[in-house]
């Protein structure tokens, strides 16, 4: 069994999905925070961002899954939500923003989540 496959196995064990979406939003959240600063270089931003979208993608997925319990109110939203995390994401790529959207929604997230 590879190293990866037993800390995969440890995880899917101890940590129930909430906690494990806590983590991975602040995981990434923390590097949009670093990627962020002023003095950051471009790939550390984009690296940042691709991961950020990603997750939002992964969350978009499980979403339409049909085993998904999630009231349909709160699946709409938080698809809205991945949509505009999309195109703030092009948005700050482009040079037209910054990251603070991108990080207030995934500290909103977090905050739900606790």
């Amino acid at each position: 069994m590879s190293g990866y496959s037993v800390y995969a196995k440890n995880v899917t064990v101890t940590d129930n999905p909430r906690a494990l979406e806590y983590r991975l939003l602040g995981q990434v959240t923390a590097a949009l925070l670093d990627a962020n600063r002023k003095d950051a270089e471009k790939p550390k931003l984009i690296d940042a961002l691709l991961w950020n979208k990603n997750v939002w993608d992964h969350f978009m997925l499980d979403l339409q899954d049909e085993g998904n319990r999630l009231p349909k109110e709160t699946k709409s939203a938080l698809i809205g939500i991945d949509i505009w995390v999309n195109r703030e994401t092009s948005r700050v790529m482009e040079g037209a923003t910054d990251c603070d959207g991108l990080i207030e929604i995934n500290q909103i997230i977090m905050e739900g989540l606790k």
